[in-house]
């Protein structure tokens, strides 16, 4: 096991850092080594530390950036008390934003499919039957409702991120009106399904194989804090409409109907609503993908929007959804080689946000 930097070379200089360390130590972490593990499109930061053999893993998620530590223990400690693989928290300052939590390992599944392509159909398998669990376990009293209002402020990211740079910002907030008018009649028989558990982010860089542990236990759920309590085809699509990684349309169909067999929900309303949200999704992931390199200065994220416009099209071919389907084929640029190149200039990105974009 790689043993990484000793603790006080990577937090060294800063309050928080100082603050960290006597977060560590107090929690019998003093003399471990620390690692950086790869983070996500949040502001939290992870270290793998090691001592003694042991590891575990350290996430600074600071308050004053948005981060919130207190729905992380709760929602971890929901998960592992109804028999998932979440991690367990072994030390936690919500105060801080600092959590010490069970280290699950390296093996995402975008990287064991990856490595060894024949497990993709066995992986994808047991991550739709933890679905099927977490359907079936009591929603949290603190998880809210994934309603109109989030699934809104979501979808409304693609007019006032994507858009600007492309088509002007006056053209931009006409768009985010008729969007608004067009989508959410859509979304109204999706919410009138009886909520699950929605972790919202369950893709193949959040999930990882425990091929040591048994049933949906062989699924390590993590990046959950957001999770809302909201229609059960949310994170199957999720799951299949990866903005990271190519599922194959056999895969997609073959997990629908597993997860339609064990659930019984009926095929055509269901159908239906997936397509339904996960438009809704994508049209948020054009958004926010655009609002991490213009606002963020993030890169990497761009290069997958094809991929993301490729799902929306696919979505969009549902016969219900033939009303959204016009306006975005008449107002949303495919994110070409050009357009990509405009989203990549962030020179005028202070600008370009359509009216009311929050800050």
């Amino acid at each position: 096991m790689h043993e990484g930097t000793p603790l006080g070379a990577i937090f060294a200089g800063s309050d928080r850092d100082r603050a960290a360390q006597a977060f560590l130590a107090g929690a019998g972490w003093a003399g471990a080594t620390a690692s950086p593990v790869a983070g996500d499109a949040s502001n939290r930061r992870y270290f793998r530390l090691v001592k003694e053999g042991e590891s575990a893993i350290f996430m600074d998620a600071p308050a004053g950036k948005g981060e919130d530590a207190g729905a992380f223990r709760r929602l971890a400690d929901h998960l592992v008390s109804h028999g998932f693989s979440a991690p367990r928290i072994l030390a936690a300052d919500e105060a801080q934003g600092f959590l010490l939590v069970e280290d699950l390992g390296n093996d995402l599944y975008a990287r064991v499919c990856e490595r060894e392509p024949g497990r993709e159909a066995e992986l994808y398998a047991a991550a739709t039957d933890a679905l099927v669990a977490l359907g079936r376990r009591p929603v949290p009293a603190f998880a809210a409702p994934y309603d109109e209002g989030p699934l809104w402020q979501e979808a409304v990211l693609v007019a006032d991120w994507y858009l600007p740079p492309l088509i002007g910002v006056r053209a931009a907030a006409a768009f985010r009106d008729s969007l608004r008018t067009t989508l959410l009649p859509l979304l109204v028989p999706a919410l009138q399904a009886p909520p699950v558990l929605v972790l919202r982010d369950y893709h193949a860089e959040n999930l990882l194989w425990l091929p040591d542990r048994e049933g949906i236990r062989r699924v390590g759920m993590i990046d959950f804090q957001d999770a809302l309590a909201g229609h059960p085809a949310y994170d199957l699509l999720s799951l299949l409409e990866d903005a990271r990684r190519d599922t194959s349309a056999a895969l997609r169909g073959a997990m629908i109907d597993r997860f339609l067999e064990a659930t019984g929900y009926a095929r055509g309303p269901f159908l239906r609503d997936h397509a339904a949200l996960a438009a809704q999704r994508n049209l948020k992931i054009l958004g926010i993908f655009a609002r991490l390199r213009r606002r963020d200065g993030r890169r990497g994220y761009l290069e997958m929007l094809p991929r993301v416009w490729d799902h929306l099209m696919r979505d969009l071919d549902h016969p219900d959804l033939a009303p959204l389907a016009r306006l975005v084929r008449e107002h949303v640029p495919p994110p070409s080689a050009e357009v990509l190149a405009r989203l990549d200039d962030t020179g005028d990105a202070a600008e370009d946000a359509a009216p009311g974009t929050p800050a």
